[in-house]
């Protein structure tokens, strides 16, 4: 009898090459290929709030007007992507109330992305909040390009019996847009999914299938490669990765493509 496999993959980094950048609202400075995750996990009390709005909309808006005016008079959503410590969206609106942070810090970090990515597949934008200080010290945005073997990838894995997945940190308006192209039903995306809710994805995951296989690539990924059946870090994006990430893969690969021989395998 032929085994249930099923295949979840992180998307930023892992089925999108992606361009970073945010700016240190401490010294003006605008850092390029951060990784978010890594900045938030830098010192506790700290969050990645992503706003669910269309980044043309920020850049419509005056540069001067304050981020929580914007919240407030668009009705602005917004979630916690990923924290340091625990966080709710009333922790993260109080920030933001406190804080000076203005549109005009976004429109900086949106004109680099959309500058340095012309062809770009997506593009988000997000602040990054202390709540131990009561201050913003960072807005980012990124955008995302799918990387060449994504979409072959998946359909081969799908022609194979395989079930694929997405859990990811970022909103469904952008990951609607990823799973439409890869071919990914929309009922297997798990949008705004927390380092605890990877986990938690993954052993749900585990009750339903023989072996399940986590795919991703950065920290906010960490538990759910360590409860996988297999997990597989890949290094594609390029950027550096810490020791204890990729201690808790199983396998390292270079290109997604590579997840076809690791499920031979199994």
């Amino acid at each position: 009898m032929q085994k249930r496999i099923a295949v979840i993959f992180d998307s930023a980094g892992t089925l999108l090459h992606m361009y970073r950048v945010a700016k240190d609202l401490n010294t003006g400075c605008v850092l390029e290929k951060i990784e978010s995750t890594a900045l938030v996990a830098k010192k506790p009390h700290q969050a990645l709030v992503v706003l669910h709005v269309d980044p043309n909309t920020i850049l419509e808006h005056d540069p001067g007007i304050s981020l929580i005016k914007f919240i407030n008079d668009n009705d602005i959503a917004i979630d916690i992507s990923c924290s340091s410590s625990p966080f709710t969206i009333d922790m993260a609106l109080d920030v933001i109330r406190k804080d000076k942070v203005s549109i005009g810090d976004l429109h900086t970090v949106l004109n680099c992305v959309t500058g340095q990515c012309p062809n770009i597949f997506y593009i988000a934008v997000g602040v990054i909040v202390d709540s131990q200080n009561g201050t913003i010290p960072y807005v980012l945005s990124t955008g995302g390009q799918v990387f060449k073997n994504t979409s072959k990838t998946v359909e081969t894995l799908g022609k194979c019996g395989i079930d694929t997945y997405i859990a990811s940190g970022d909103s469904m308006r952008n990951l609607r847009q990823l799973a439409k192209y890869v071919q990914i039903p929309i009922e297997r995306v798990f949008d705004i999914a927390t380092t605890h809710d990877k986990e938690h994805i993954v052993l749900e995951m585990k009750k339903k299938y023989d072996t399940v296989v986590m795919v991703g690539d950065g920290l906010n990924d960490i538990l759910a490669l360590r409860a996988a059946d297999v997990g597989v870090m890949t290094i594609q994006q390029g950027d550096v990765r810490p020791n204890k990430l990729k201690n808790a893969a199983n396998i390292i690969i270079e290109d997604i493509s590579e997840i076809i021989n690791i499920i031979d395998n199994v």
